[in-house]
């Protein structure tokens, strides 16, 4: 059987924070904007009725991995996720070691909580912790402090899960290369330290607080020299603490790479349930319309932007996507997908790029060096516009 991923997008919050452009919104502002108070409890239900509608397109694959995100997840009451997890298991065929994701924020769990999860069948948790600073938790507008995070961190080991994702984010407001660091020492002192690390610099994107203060001058970001340090030195730190870096910001134990996240890098066939959910299926990307109430209404009816990839187009993609990760794009595979060579259809960006001390071959896979990674999104543009 083929391969897919699911994906289910759960998009209330606590709050907005200020650097996130996700889609996403607290309970309150969704339950004014579409009338309706018990707003959560009507989006589950929404869920578990496209999941059960959309199970006929599965019918040849094998599930093997399942991502609960957000948003922020745990903020749905745990029989909602229990039951969206049951749901699943009905309607698709899994994997017997289907990786099991589910996001949740400090804060919002308790021990009992995360036991209920890991009984649902969740074997992997991402924590969102983005700095082991006060002052950096409030300037980004987390709900959470330092102390809130390592109750659920601890809770977390004593629920029984054995494979934990913590996020970071690097480049902040005011933020120097020793503050920077001191957040990664802190994740890696924890007992025991989490099997994965998912390090990410700040992109202060449009519509968002941070957007508008930086639009205004009043948002004081590190020089790009000391951005490019904070992401070096981070990478020395976690290679040295027996992480290896799989992806431009993602570091793991042996073992321990996200295989939801590897899948998408890989163009592997996902389905995405939920507003604003994307998904590709036999070459065919589409996604759900972003309007709660719309969806609320008709969660099936929902599909938007259906389009047929071209070979040209699945090519850049196999490119700009398996150049994301350290083992690049194999050779051999890109043969056996399109029956051409990469040196046939790249062969003169490649040389250059090589030239320049961009890309290398390692193997039988092309990647990108550690100056590449650098300059990650230069050299991914030169295959996505043959320039």
């Amino acid at each position: 059987m083929k391969e897919l991923e699911l994906y289910f997008h759960i998009p209330f919050c606590v709050k907005k924070c200020n650097y996130c452009d996700f889609l996403s919104f607290s309970p309150q502002t969704a339950a004014a904007l579409n009338g309706q108070e018990a707003v959560t409890d009507a989006y589950m239900d929404a869920l578990l009725l496209e999941t059960l509608g959309r199970a006929d397109e599965a019918g040849e694959y094998r599930v093997v991995s399942i991502f609960v995100g957000g948003g922020t997840p745990s903020l749905i009451p745990t029989g909602r996720v229990e039951e969206l997890m049951e749901t699943i298991r009905r309607s698709f065929c899994l994997a017997p070691d289907v990786e099991c994701t589910i996001e949740v924020n400090p804060g919002t769990v308790d021990e009992e909580k995360l036991r209920r999860y890991k009984r649902a069948g969740f074997n992997r948790l991402s924590i969102g912790l983005q700095s082991a600073k006060e002052k950096e938790l409030k300037c980004l507008g987390r709900i959470h402090t330092w102390p809130d995070f390592l109750k659920a961190y601890q809770a977390a080991r004593r629920a029984g899960f054995s494979n934990i994702n913590v996020d970071i984010i690097s480049a902040l407001p005011e933020q120097t290369l020793s503050e920077c660091l001191e957040t990664v020492q802190a994740v890696l002192a924890l007992v025991p330290p989490p099997e994965h690390i998912s390090a990410y610099s700040l992109i202060v994107e449009e519509g968002t607080p941070f957007y508008e203060r930086f639009e205004r001058g009043q948002l004081q970001l590190p020089d790009e020299d000391t951005e490019r340090s904070m992401y070096v030195e981070t990478g020395k730190i976690l290679k040295n603490a027996g992480y290896e870096q799989y992806e431009i910001s993602n570091y793991a134990r042996e073992g321990y790479a996200c295989r939801h996240n590897l899948g998408y890098w890989r163009r592997r066939d996902y389905l995405g349930f939920g507003i604003g959910s994307a998904s590709l299926m036999g070459n065919e990307r589409f996604s759900n319309a972003d309007s709660l109430r719309d969806y609320l209404n008709a969660p099936l009816d929902q599909r938007i932007g259906r389009t047929v990839l071209t070979e040209a187009q699945q090519m850049e993609e196999t490119m700009f996507l398996g150049l994301r990760t350290t083992r690049g794009v194999s050779g051999e595979e890109f043969v056996r997908t399109f029956n051409r060579t990469l040196e046939s259809v790249y062969g003169d960006v490649i040389r250059r790029n090589e030239r320049d001390g961009l890309l290398r071959w390692q193997g039988d896979c092309l990647s990108l060096t550690d100056r590449g990674m650098d300059l990650a999104n230069y050299v991914m543009a030169q295959f996505l516009t043959g320039t």
